[in-house]
């Protein structure tokens, strides 16, 4: 099988090697700056790390698996640099350091509960693979699930699918893959295709996909997971990364996983795409798409990777839009 030709407007998914070496798995703790200003810190230990609200018929959790902290460089890397520094400053966020949320989707609706990304366990950053704890705390039987549904293969949404004996984290759940996904990752050659920065994400995909106890559905556009519940194709950050939309009766919620990253980048500069972003190009036209439809269609959105809970909506400003945080009646 060939590996997956891109456009050749494209921007191939190329993070330098002080970057990949630094996030690998087997690789130690990743060594960063301390942020310009405006930093304040991860929360402690015993802030709570969930939040439920409901959708409908719906009851719908974010459980965080922990946080990221990358370099600034890999943000909007076809912007010019000192650009990207002001506007960062001008949100008070820092221009060194990159703080990412990981917010995952647990969906309960009828006989169903269906959970969004599996976070990166314990092979990835040391500051994330907290989501079975928090998940705990949250009052939520691991077991009680009984759909898995996996965005995208990166190493923060698939890699803490294995346990410690290398076997699926939920051994009764159905798991589900976008099918184009799946073939990129699974392609044969791809591990020698690739730099050897890369060859650890290919092999945590491949382990992870392979793991012993999933029966993977391999899913096609509109596949619906569950009642209420499917997935629509969001590809560029990879190539077959998909959204779950939840329908149940109530203002339709998208949940974005990576088509959408950063909660001010991504708005305010959508022609903007980063540098884990696999095809550039294809990154953007998928997020104008999804801007405007959620703007259009007044869908609520969540991003894995916006400040917790990371549930808001899309309001329109000119050529650009603003992420909205939802408000809740309490």
């Amino acid at each position: 099988m060939r590996i997956r030709e891109f456009r050749e407007d494209a921007v191939i998914y190329r993070p330098t090697r002080r970057d990949l070496l630094s996030m690998a798995a087997a690789m130690p703790a990743l060594t960063l700056p301390v942020a310009a200003r405006a930093q304040l810190g991860p929360p402690p230990a015993g802030n709570p790390a969930h939040f439920s609200f409901t959708l409908g018929d719906a009851t719908l959790t974010v459980i965080s698996d922990g946080h990221l902290e990358l370099p600034v460089s890999g943000l909007a890397v076809n912007a010019d640099r000192d650009e990207v520094r002001a506007f960062l400053g001008s949100y008070a966020l820092s221009t060194e350091q990159n703080y990412s949320h990981t917010n995952h989707l647990l969906i309960e609706r009828g006989d169903a509960k269906v959970l969004v990304d599996v976070g990166s366990g314990d092979r990835f950053l040391p500051t994330a693979g907290r989501l079975w704890e928090n998940m705990e705390a949250a009052g939520i039987d691991r077991d009680s699930i009984t759909h898995v549904i996996i965005t995208h293969a990166h190493p923060d949404h698939i890699w803490g699918v294995r346990d410690g004996f290398d076997e699926a984290i939920v051994p009764g759940a159905q798991y589900f893959i976008g099918r184009a996904e799946r073939n990129y990752w699974m392609q044969d050659g791809l591990v020698d295709q690739v730099p050897a920065e890369m060859q650890q994400f290919v092999l945590g995909a491949r382990n992870s996909i392979e793991v012993d106890g999933a029966d993977w559905t391999l899913m096609e556009n509109d596949h619906e997971v569950a009642p209420g519940i499917r997935v629509i194709d969001t590809p560029g950050h990879t190539p077959g990364h998909m959204s779950v939309l939840v329908d149940t009766g109530d203002r339709p919620l998208l949940a974005l996983g990576d088509a959408m990253s950063h909660v001010w980048t991504n708005f305010v500069h959508p022609e903007w795409y980063n540098e884990f972003d696999m095809d550039g190009a294809q990154t953007v036209e998928t997020r104008r798409r999804l801007l405007e439809m959620a703007a259009t269609e007044e869908m609520a959105v969540l991003g894995y990777h916006f400040p917790f809970p990371g549930v808001g909506h899309v309001k329109p400003e000119g050529d650009a839009y603003r992420f909205i945080p939802a408000l809740w009646r309490w």
